[in-house]
């Protein structure tokens, strides 16, 4: 009964933020044409067919029906790139941020439990990394990896490592001065099990907010490197990958080439944010007084 109440009031909390809910909505749906490219995509992502090159879509008329946003640069379905490259954007986003989480929860739990020497020596690392831009920094770490998908996924979560390590520990930094915190060491206590059973539990709501909230900047970093040729090979479908191969066919009137890439990144970066702050909502005890 106790879980059916706590699920049945965080629905309504939920419920309030309209916000939310929209980015919810976009989430679920993204994930859902993710799983089921197959299904989904009209025609094959990759395969080429240079006598359709550049051709508009339904907006044109019945007889482009075959391709309901038209085509890029190769023949290519645009539509069908789109939906295979929503696999692709959300797979980065998400692995990223998850190694960003592992690296940031560790170096945050040592410095803000610990202090001292460790918490100079860890802030001062992250304080060098945040001297640089993040999408030059994950430049300059896919430069030293070499090009590839995989590679942009270490290159992204090493970026975002710093400020999931800074959200940690400013919230660890406040859990050590309980005095239930007290209480375990003078019980006797060791470290881990305090860090492990106490720390982290109540560390763990500021971090799911912060790694949504990463998650939308995670895409969108995806897509610059493959903007740049450094993030998925050809003719792998993804977004940005797909903006950087259309710039020449905008000089030709192609604008759906671009468009449509460039409204699938925004809708991912628009959900994910929407819902970051649903989040927020949701793990805020104070926001439910």
């Amino acid at each position: 009964m106790a879980k059916r109440a706590q699920i049945f009031e965080t629905f309504q909390v939920l419920k309030k933020n309209k916000a939310a809910l929209v980015g919810l909505g976009i989430i679920v749906i993204m994930v859902i044409v993710a799983l089921f490219p197959h299904y989904l995509a009209p025609n094959d992502p990759i395969k080429r067919n240079l006598s359709q090159r550049l051709k508009p879509g339904l907006w044109a008329g019945r007889e482009y029906a075959s391709y309901p946003l038209g085509t890029d640069y190769l023949g290519r379905c645009i539509l069908s790139r789109i939906i295979w490259g929503t696999r692709t954007s959300l797979l980065v986003g998400f692995i990223a941020v998850v190694i960003s989480t592992v690296l940031g929860l560790v170096l945050g739990v040592f410095s803000g439990y610990f202090g001292g020497w460790m918490d100079t020596l860890l802030m001062r690392i992250v304080d060098v990394m945040f001297a640089f831009p993040s999408i030059l920094l994950a430049i300059t770490i896919m430069a030293a990896l070499g090009p590839g998908l995989e590679k942009a996924m270490i290159a992204i979560g090493i970026v975002y490592t710093p400020q999931m390590a800074r959200v940690v520990r400013s919230a660890v930094l406040v859990i050590r001065e309980m005095d239930y915190i007290e209480a375990e060491k003078a019980l006797g206590a060791s470290h881990g099990r305090i860090i492990w059973h106490h720390v982290l539990p109540n560390a763990i709501a500021p971090v799911i907010v912060y790694a949504t909230l990463s998650t939308a900047g995670a895409i969108l970093d995806a897509a610059a490197l493959g903007f740049l040729g450094l993030g998925a090979l050809p003719p792998t479908p993804e977004w940005g990958a797909m903006l950087s191969g259309s710039r020449q066919a905008l000089t030709a009137g192609a604008w759906w080439a671009a468009t449509f890439p460039g409204i699938a990144i925004m809708c991912a970066v628009l959900g994910l944010n929407l819902l970051g702050d649903g989040m927020r909502d949701l793990l805020d005890p104070r926001l439910r007084m």
